[in-house]
């Protein structure tokens, strides 16, 4: 791939909508629990802030919460990618952190993973096969993920490892950018992290412009 910024994918990120289990703050892995109404009013608003652009691809983790979310945006179409599939929790399924807490009260997830799941080295496993095929790829790209996931891919991204992504919250429904410092392929870094003002009713639009140096 050249070095151009013109020819660098710029990776947008899409966490999808509220669910019950979001709600009650319930670890929400491999369960397939579809969205509620908030949650598919909020994905399609995340439609109308993302309507002006064009994506050369969009992805979609296969489970009914990422794929729905993708389909109100208005992107029925996309490419099913298992491995955007929500961390599996194992044992830990369903369960708030309280209630992991008071079993293992020193238990952090993305050092420890979970009993039964995957632990850190198997998602990164997953996330950096993403990043290797994003990578590869030009213009303007769309994934629609979920929480916990979508943080280890932003650390993977940017070459670090998989406890980073403790330190990057990511609400429903709100939308993150990677790219690259100075438009250069051996620089990834996080653009945008974390927006949800789209929620709120305000029209911000994306992309944003690119920095200059």
């Amino acid at each position: 791939m050249s070095d151009s910024a013109n020819d660098l994918p710029k990776i947008y990120l899409a966490r999808h909508g509220e669910t019950a289990w979001t709600k009650t703050r319930q670890h929400t892995g491999r369960t397939d629990i579809p969205l509620t109404p908030d949650g598919e009013d909020d994905a399609r608003l995340i439609g109308r802030r993302l309507a002006h652009l064009k994506f050369t691809r969009v992805f979609t983790s296969p489970l009914q919460r990422a794929r729905r979310t993708c389909e109100l945006a208005g992107f029925p179409t996309a490419d099913l990618d298992p491995d955007l599939m929500e961390w599996d929790y194992g044992a830990f399924e369903g369960l708030k952190s309280a209630e992991i807490k008071a079993r293992s009260p020193d238990w952090d997830l993305f050092r420890d993973g979970a009993p039964s799941g995957e632990t850190p080295d198997d998602i990164a496993a997953r996330a950096d096969r993403v990043v290797e095929r994003l990578r590869g790829l030009t213009g303007n790209v769309l994934v629609f993920a979920h929480g916990h996931y979508l943080r280890v891919l932003a650390a993977r991204w940017c070459r670090v490892a998989v406890p980073f992504g403790r330190h990057l919250l990511l609400g429903t429904s709100s939308i993150s950018v990677l790219w690259f410092e100075h438009g250069k392929l051996d620089e990834p870094a996080i653009m945008l992290w974390n927006d949800d003002r789209h929620l709120s009713g305000e029209g911000c639009l994306l992309p944003l412009p690119s920095p200059t140096h």
